[in-house]
């Protein structure tokens, strides 16, 4: 766990050249024939902050307390911060950035255009509540299409504890862990959603078709899947073992999955098989 502190030198540098950047006119205040400087000065900052000139000028002069959340979001609107600049500010203040804007289910066009490009390895872009929302021709010949008629029928999550058929594409003694990353890693987007409609209905569903769900999520482990190696028995080119790397979206709620041979193994000859069978055979992937 890394703990996080106030940098009161750099927070206080930061927001001097912020301050200075910033025109009066930029934010509805007269510039005046007296400035010496063309920026705010510190007291209209803490006027447009809603707080108090002498705590700002504390920040300024890095002897200030710790800022809250709501006083960084006012200090970030004042100085007229993007997105990437508040989540800076949060964290030169020892506090971690809030959720920025969700990618939802559009897949932008360059991460499709890699997906074509990746022949040869199965590779699926993932929400990280569990929906498939995109995955190349090798990734569907290993792993199969899914189903998007009913609500959650492209949902890994769901496919796993609600279609017992679904496990018969993996090897038994591999259930039980796959059981637990799936809810492991589904408890760590609940909680960054922190009561999105769709996050709600999906952990009910679940809740209400399976025991063994309902289970593992009183346990509260949590654990966003980043790696790991998975199995999968097909029907045609036998067991297949596979390394599973996730690289995570700038916006968070999206993930681009890779499954790649393991070094020294027959993996790769035999995926090189699916694009002569190409024919799809299961329907999830842990």
């Amino acid at each position: 766990m890394i703990t996080m502190t106030i940098d009161r030198p750099q927070l206080s540098a930061f927001l001097r050249r912020c301050r200075d950047r910033v025109r009066p006119q930029d934010v509805g205040l007269a510039a005046g024939p007296r400035r010496r400087a063309p920026g705010l000065r510190r007291e209209e900052v803490a006027q447009l902050a809603g707080m108090s000139a002498d705590y700002y000028v504390r920040l300024e002069q890095a002897r200030g307390p710790q800022p809250s959340p709501q006083m960084l979001d006012a200090l970030a609107r004042a100085l007229r911060l993007t997105a990437d600049e508040r989540d800076h500010l949060y964290l030169l203040a020892g506090h971690r950035p809030p959720a920025g804007a969700a990618a939802g289910d559009h897949v932008a066009p360059g991460l499709l255009h890699l997906l074509d490009r990746l022949t040869t390895t199965p590779a699926q872009v993932l929400s990280d509540l569990g929906d498939v929302l995109a995955q190349n021709a090798v990734a569907q010949a290993l792993l199969g299409g899914v189903c998007t008629v009913s609500e959650h029928g492209r949902n890994v999550v769901w496919r796993w504890f609600a279609d017992p058929a679904v496990r018969a594409a993996y090897p038994a003694d591999d259930h039980d862990r796959y059981s637990r990353m799936h809810v492991a890693d589904l408890r760590a987007a609940t909680a960054r959603r922190a009561g999105d409609p769709a996050a709600v209905r999906l952990v009910a569903r679940l809740r209400e078709a399976s025991e063994e769900f309902r289970e593992l999520w009183e346990l509260h482990e949590v654990a966003v899947r980043r790696h790991s190696r998975v199995r999968v028995l097909h029907d045609l080119i036998g067991p297949v073992e596979l390394d599973c790397q996730v690289l995570l979206a700038p916006e968070g709620d999206q993930r681009l999955v890779l499954y790649t041979p393991p070094p020294g193994s027959d993996t790769a000859s035999r995926l090189a098989l699916l694009e002569v069978v190409g024919t799809p055979q299961f329907t999830n992937v842990p």
